[in-house]
């Protein structure tokens, strides 16, 4: 038997070679691409539901991008807050400012999809450009960079979304180390010719791709997934590329309590179940193999079975993986995570299958 678990051990370990060298290699080991700028009109589409506070401070970094033709549509959400007069009086202060006033619907009661999509309708360019009412972008190019990369035939654009480091905080080095896998994985996978998933805080694509998958339609009941359940279903190789040079970053507040974020991240695990079969057993067979990573050495060094042979591929493992993701957080600004990489790693993996066991039991909250 323990014969048996060192050799699956010894697969894991090569399963885990090919994801961080091959796969995310494709990313973490390429140049950013610096395309040269366009000029090609672009809405900027923001949804708001009761953010008040963050679309005090944050539109007006949207308005002042360095752009020549752009307009930004704002989207109220139904707000009980003071949000709605906050855009209204943007609305009368800018000429490229949108508003659009999403009432409560009782089919689409709480729906940010149904409020996107009357945004998107509402668009006059062709390009959009997406971020959330609680990011602002990391630079007045965050426009020009986002859509320098859009061609003709390139016409969905994934970019990176970071959170703020907040100094001597474990728990945001979690946060900011598992958004840089996920980057590093949907990065790597669009570049491989197999995008899977974007995020809302920052995409870009042609108003055709939404309207040639009839929008939100096919998931519209499911309340998470306006941007990874939406990327799943219309990016292709053909049509997909991704923006991570450093100007085309945009910023969000992270969560500052575990309970918070644990809360957070059960909406995003929950989404996944809905992808497409190939990307949900690529995603399945990563997490398996990490947490077989340290659960079968466990067991074969207890038993002392080969335990040389049993270290030194976790110290094999531990060296390709963060070379890996070291060069990977490199590019997204965020090295110094990878300080922390192997005890943030074990939190994550065992955070993440408590996430799985919980929504078997119970559904996450979604849309305010």
């Amino acid at each position: 038997m323990l014969t048996v678990l060192f050799w699956i051990f010894v697969a894991v370990v090569a399963i885990q070679f090919l994801y961080y060298i091959v796969v995310f290699g494709k990313f973490s080991f390429v140049k950013a691409k610096k395309n040269n700028l366009k000029k090609i009109p672009i809405s900027v589409i923001v949804c708001a539901k009761n953010e008040a506070e963050n679309v005090t401070k944050f539109i007006p970094l949207l308005i002042q991008q360095n752009y020549p033709d752009f307009e930004i549509i704002l989207i109220d959400d139904a707000s009980s807050d003071a949000t709605l007069d906050i855009f209204e009086a943007y609305e009368k202060e800018h000429a490229n400012v949108k508003l659009v006033k999403v009432v409560n619907n009782e089919a689409f009661w709480g729906n940010k999809k149904f409020a996107l999509t009357l945004g998107i309708k509402a668009a006059t360019k062709e390009y959009l450009l997406f971020t959330d009412a609680d990011c602002y972008p990391t630079s007045p190019n965050w426009i020009a960079e986002m859509s320098s990369h859009f061609t003709m035939q390139k016409t969905i654009v994934l970019g990176y979304g970071a959170y703020e480091k907040i100094p001597k905080s474990f728990i945001n080095k979690i946060i900011r180390f598992e958004t840089v896998l996920t980057a590093v994985q949907y990065f790597s996978w669009a570049r491989i010719g197999k995008p899977y998933m974007g995020i809302g805080r920052n995409m870009a694509y042609k108003k055709e791709e939404f309207f040639n998958v009839n929008g939100f339609i096919d998931h519209m009941k499911i309340r998470s997934g306006d941007d990874d359940l939406f990327i799943n279903q219309a990016a292709t190789r053909k049509n997909t590329t991704v923006c991570y040079t450093s100007d085309s970053f945009t910023y969000s507040e992270p969560k500052t309590t575990y309970k918070e974020w644990f809360t957070q991240k059960r909406r995003h695990v929950s989404t996944a179940t809905f992808y497409k079969s190939f990307d949900k057993m690529q995603l399945g067979l990563f997490f398996l193999t990490q947490l077989l990573t340290f659960i079968l050495p466990i067991i074969l060094l207890a038993f002392q079975f080969q335990w040389i042979a049993v270290v030194s591929l976790v110290a094999f493992r531990y060296l390709f993986s963060w070379i890996s993701l070291g060069f990977g957080a490199g590019k997204l600004n965020e090295k110094d995570v990878m300080f922390w990489y192997p005890i943030i790693e074990i939190v994550l993996i065992f955070t993440q299958l408590n996430m799985f066991v919980t929504n078997l039991f119970s559904k996450p909250a979604h849309w305010k």
